[in-house]
């Protein structure tokens, strides 16, 4: 899938859906290690950007868009509509990061 026909949008210009496919969504579950965590906890205590974390952030959300397309895709779908992210706290330490959207077929106009 093109992920420029990917969008938070509810529609994508220039182009018109002509079916959909219903919610897609990508999840995935994401911890540091114990030493993750000790680095992060001295990066806290200078302050500033945490990079331990932006990195583990970065890549679950990049793992669930994946997902997510590859569902979209599983779909028969082209493009995803009204794309968001979601994360919650599982357990201390353990995140989970949700992408969904709708995913539909579009053509050009």
């Amino acid at each position: 899938m093109d992920h420029n026909l990917i969008t938070t949008s509810i529609e994508l210009q220039g182009y018109r859906v002509v079916s959909q496919h219903g919610v897609v969504r990508g999840i995935t579950v994401r911890s540091r290690s114990v030493l993750g965590n000790v680095a992060g906890g001295f990066q806290a205590i200078f302050g500033g950007k945490l990079s331990i974390y932006v990195d583990l952030c970065e890549k679950a959300r990049a793992e669930a868009f994946e997902l997510m397309v590859q569902h979209a895709g599983e779909r028969g779908a082209n493009a995803i509509i009204n794309m968001r992210y979601d994360a919650n706290e599982v357990m201390d330490g353990v995140t989970e990061v949700l992408a969904y959207g709708t995913a539909v077929t579009v053509e050009k106009l």
